[in-house]
């Protein structure tokens, strides 16, 4: 698969809790150079980093992140001010507790009330996949669905795993024809990466494709 398909599909991520600016600055650099699909960042850094690419890129950044545990009108305010700020696309967490309660209605009003918030921007659906049993898992892929949200997204990258092969395609299987999947959470070769395009995954939460490319290791000819 030719890199430059790799890197149109990645969510180039940066979101430690001790990351600086130069560091974030560093991030928006490398993703207008590779042209990838977005840069996700804290919200804190939204609208200077709207500011420092000034429309050559889009930017991303996350809600309820990374526990899901907040309010749904705490995370429909992160929303609003991360749009305001000048975000092109969000990265939600559901609120994990209540799948673990069976409360799928709550879950869905919450991702509908965010969704209504987003309007055109694109929303994605974080579910945390290894928290969640196979039943669960495909229980969300018919919430998110029935949800209106643009893709559902395996892994914060903040548990104890990430992304599957198995779970894009447990996905791919489940989710409706309009929702695409993103795979996030311990990417780290090129290999993966195509692996997991291959199986349906049409967006990449990763820090290391773009590293992998700056250290040399390859992209020869990009």
């Amino acid at each position: 698969m030719d890199i430059k398909t790799i890197l149109s599909k990645v969510d180039h991520t940066l979101l430690l809790p001790g990351s600086s600016w130069a560091q974030i600055k560093e991030l928006l650099d490398d993703g207008m150079k590779y042209s990838v699909a977005s840069c996700c960042i804290p919200p804190h850094y939204v609208k200077q980093a709207v500011e420092y690419v000034g429309g050559k890129l889009p930017i991303c950044t996350v809600i309820g992140f990374p526990n899901g545990y907040n309010l749904r009108e705490v995370k429909v305010f992160e929303t609003e001010r991360a749009l305001a700020d000048g975000a092109e696309e969000i990265d939600m967490v559901i609120n994990i507790a209540m799948v673990k309660n069976a409360n799928y209605d709550y879950v869905e009003e919450e991702i509908k009330a965010i969704k209504a918030v987003c309007e055109e921007k694109i929303l994605k659906v974080i579910v945390e996949t290894v928290l969640l049993s196979e039943e669960e898992k495909v229980k969300l892929c018919n919430v998110v669905s029935s949800s209106g949200a643009d893709y559902i997204k395996t892994s914060t990258g903040f548990a104890s795993g990430g992304a599957t092969f198995a779970d894009v395609e447990l996905f791919k299987k489940h989710v409706e024809a309009h929702v695409k999947i993103k795979a996030a959470g311990g990417i780290s070769s090129l290999e993966d990466a195509e692996k997991f395009i291959e199986l349906g995954a049409e967006r990449l939460g990763t820090s290391k494709i773009v590293k992998i490319l700056k250290n040399g290791e390859a992209g020869q000819g990009y």
